[in-house]
């Protein structure tokens, strides 16, 4: 497995850009590359020249997170404005405005059967649940405190809530945090699970791998990456090579590959059997917020964005 540059482009927003995903593949279009950032757009990319496709407004403060529906159709944007923005993709109407408390919106995610969108809820300690029908809130799951604390403690700002991730079948939410821990919920009764441990610092991304539906991967401003089996507690494997903070994480969709963004300003490939990072891209001048890979079958892409403004765009083989 490798990565191969295929095109950068510098200067693709106007600040930098936090956040990246793509846009499945409709039976009119290809699949497209989403980003968005602190200069308040969301920006749609052809690849694979990155062509842009369209700047999307409406937010007032800078886009933290983006979400794309499975059927390709729909995404969303989570803003420090504490507003998150449905949107049709190829006509850029706005189909909803969900309205969360102040910086309770941080990350969100659509359920791959497309149902439901989770949105990670800050300070409040908790994972809020849209329903993509109605666009009604229809569940908050929280964190517990922990054990022996009162409720008067201050542990609960520990639990500000970074990053969200759903199981491939749906059944199960993960949820990072910024004293480490990762929450996991069984999402549909509602019901908190269980804790999993071995990060001690910002949980900042994490995703399900998309061929075993148990696994989990993390990634933490400890540096390291973690493989959990999410419904037996256990860790099954670290992964460590960064410099420091690891800012994002996502896997291939043949669930061989990790791919890393860190504010080492690197992004990195790691063999999940070999648990160790096989190559490395300093493609970018500053933090790598975000790398996400496209959905479907080979040729293989991986995105990447960064503070430095630009997007990356790679072949993975």
């Amino acid at each position: 497995m490798k990565l191969a540059g295929l095109k950068s482009i510098e200067d693709a927003h106007e600040e930098s850009v936090w956040a990246v995903t793509w846009v499945p593949s409709t039976e009119t279009r290809p699949a497209l590359l989403l980003t968005g950032s602190l200069d308040e757009t969301v920006r749609l990319w052809q690849p694979d020249e990155l062509v842009n496709r369209g700047k999307m407004t409406g937010h007032c403060l800078g886009v933290t997170s983006v979400a794309a529906h499975p059927s390709g159709h729909i995404a969303a944007s989570a803003s420090l404005d504490s507003f998150v923005r449905v949107f049709d993709v190829d006509s850029n109407n706005t189909i909803a405005s969900l309205e969360a408390p102040p910086s309770e919106v941080w990350q969100l995610r659509f359920n791959p059967q497309g149902t439901m969108l989770a949105v990670a809820g800050g300070g409040s300690a908790s994972v809020k649940i849209w329903d993509t029908t109605t666009w009604n809130l229809v569940a908050t799951l929280s964190i517990p405190r922990p054990e022996g604390t009162k409720p008067t403690d201050k542990s609960s700002s520990k639990k500000f809530v970074l990053s969200v991730a759903w199981s491939l079948d749906g059944r199960r939410i993960a949820c990072g945090s910024m004293d480490g821990t990762v929450s996991v919920f069984d999402a549909d009764r509602g019901k908190f699970l269980h804790h999993l441990e071995g990060h001690f610092m910002p949980v900042r991304s994490l995703v399900f791998s998309p061929v075993e539906p148990r696994l989990l991967f993390t990634g933490s401003d400890d540096t390291h990456v973690h493989m959990y089996d999410a419904e037996g507690k256990t860790m099954v494997g670290a992964m460590s090579g960064h410099a420091s903070w690891v800012l994002s994480v996502d896997v291939s969709t043949d669930g061989a590959a990790v791919a890393t963004g860190s504010s080492d300003r690197t992004v990195r490939l790691w063999d999940i059997n070999m648990r160790g990072a096989v190559q490395t891209m300093s493609n970018h001048t500053d933090q790598v917020w975000g790398v996400a890979f496209r959905p479907g079958g080979m040729p293989g892409r991986l995105a990447s964005v960064s503070d430095d403004k630009s997007i990356s765009l790679y072949d993975y083989s």
